[in-house]
């Protein structure tokens, strides 16, 4: 029901001015795992045989776009799944490993202006790159607009790719470092950073680096974003090289260590200073993509973390005690991220067809979580 084993050796850390609390000194942040039987939320499938489905939004009409990593834009309206794309990517997307169309994020305004963006990987002069398109929608179909951000470094893996419009209205972007973890630490390099800039493509005046898209640095693969809905604190959600997958508090300008430190360790540097993770996941491995909080339902306040390797999903309570539970454990597989709409609604995506799973007939799918009444 749960992986025990990793709850038991997730490490906990709260940044203090002198350090770090392990969790061997936290009382009670173990909560015992839950299987579908024991959540407070009824689970039903909306789509099914999916090709490595990504990200989702929900539009204001209840439409909901979500990405294949394949290329297809795809669009379920009125609960039943278009079979026809909104578009397909072509030359030069594309499709390689853990790269291909990856982050959607609809505009603040898509009700009026049908403005929606898109991050992928694609091939220029025999390079692999990724980057963001802005693209305009009108029934069900949709054209490139703008190319936003590119020349973004890509790989057949460690390609980054969540997006997100934070509450200041810019958008949010996570490179990768392609497995070169130099560029984490090379500030005039957009990999292995969060990057911010505006729904036009220019730079914020108030970015941490002038002239820079750069808003954190010294990342491996961050995979995840979310806001808390009452504090407005950016948090990150990142893989580690073996293990020690990271839950980070993003500070504009912060340095987050990678390849220099992860998990416990640290280097005193009064010039670099290196910021410690909120928590992770000691010597188990989650690999953790998507994240959101929960703004309704019986799970408000929570932090969901979706687990590819770990076959999970994460509920993280923050406070002066963080806890974590296990959810789900081995019932759907590797999931690649999570939702939440707007009326507490939960979305789950399984990724068991990206070639390192074990899919069944029905895979890949988007999953439903209501909460109970």
């Amino acid at each position: 029901m749960m992986r025990s084993a990793a709850i038991l050796l997730v490490l906990i850390m709260t940044v203090v001015a002198t350090g770090c609390v392990r969790s061997s000194e936290i009382a009670g942040e173990e909560e015992a795992g839950l299987s579908q039987a024991d959540i407070p939320y009824t689970i039903d499938v909306i789509a099914s045989e999916l090709d490595v489905p990504w990200e989702m939004d929900i539009a204001d009409d209840g439409r909901i776009f979500f990405t294949e990593r394949s290329g297809a834009l795809r669009v379920i309206e009125d609960g039943q799944l278009n079979p026809e794309p909104v578009i397909t990517l072509d030359t030069p997307f594309i499709s390689d490993g853990e790269g291909g169309l990856l982050g959607l994020t609809l505009d603040p305004g898509f009700s009026a202006n049908h403005i929606l963006y898109l991050y992928h990987t694609y091939e220029e002069n025999d390079e692999v790159k990724n980057r963001v398109l802005r693209l305009v929608e009108s029934g069900n179909k949709a054209q490139v607009d703008k190319v936003l951000i590119d020349d973004l470094p890509g790989s057949s893996n460690h390609n980054g790719g969540r997006i997100k419009i934070g509450p200041d209205g810019y958008l949010y972007i996570t490179s990768g470092d392609r497995y070169e973890p130099p560029l984490a630490q090379d500030p005039g390099s957009t990999g292995g950073k969060i990057l911010r800039i505006a729904l036009d493509g220019t730079i914020p005046p108030d970015n941490p680096f002038p002239n820079s898209p750069v808003y954190s640095w010294g990342h491996r693969n961050p995979q995840g974003l979310a806001w808390h809905p009452e504090t407005g604190k950016l948090y990150s959600s990142e893989h580690g090289q073996s293990a020690h997958d990271e839950i980070n508090e993003i500070k504009p300008g912060g340095n987050y260590g990678w390849p220099l430190i992860e998990g416990d360790e640290s280097v005193d540097d009064k010039d670099n200073p290196l910021l410690a993770p909120l928590l992770h996941s000691g010597n188990e491995t989650w690999a953790p993509s998507g994240i959101t909080f929960v703004n309704e339902g019986p799970w408000k306040g929570s932090l969901l973390v979706a687990a590819l390797r770990g076959q999970q999903l994460i509920r993280v309570t923050l406070g002066d005690t963080p806890s974590i539970q296990s959810v789900l454990y081995q019932e759907f597989g590797r999931l690649r991220n999570v939702y939440n709409g707007a009326d507490g609604t939960l979305y789950l995506m399984t990724n068991n067809r990206d070639g390192r799973g074990s899919p069944s007939q029905e895979d890949d799918r988007i999953i439903r979580l209501t909460p109970k009444k």
